[in-house]
């Protein structure tokens, strides 16, 4: 069913946790902390948990861990284990987004 002219579809926004920068939820990378405690990389946004969002780009993440700004948004502290496998995650990422193309 086609939108009525001049409405837009409703594109949810969040805010990255290490540069606060707000940018359309999909374009953004969640870290989730499960009720059981476990932190992980939600690749589709959907587990349940307490999330919190970064930028696909290297220079977030590594800001992030260094500042412990995730521990802040989990409400929680990351053990060693949880910060190398989060590390080993963003050195498959792009350096900056403009490198990626955007």
């Amino acid at each position: 069913m086609a939108q009525p002219s001049g409405r837009r579809k409703h594109i949810p926004q969040r805010t990255c946790v290490a540069c606060r920068t707000v940018r359309p939820k999909r374009q953004l990378i969640r870290i989730v902390r499960t009720p059981e405690g476990e932190v992980r990389i939600d690749d589709r946004g959907k587990q349940s948990g307490r999330g919190a969002y970064l930028c696909a780009q290297r220079v977030c993440w590594e800001e992030a861990l260094k500042r412990h700004r995730l521990d802040a948004a989990l409400r929680g502290t990351l053990d060693e284990a949880t910060i190398e496998t989060l590390r080993a995650y963003a050195q498959s990422l792009p350096e900056r987004l403009e490198e990626a193309g955007e």
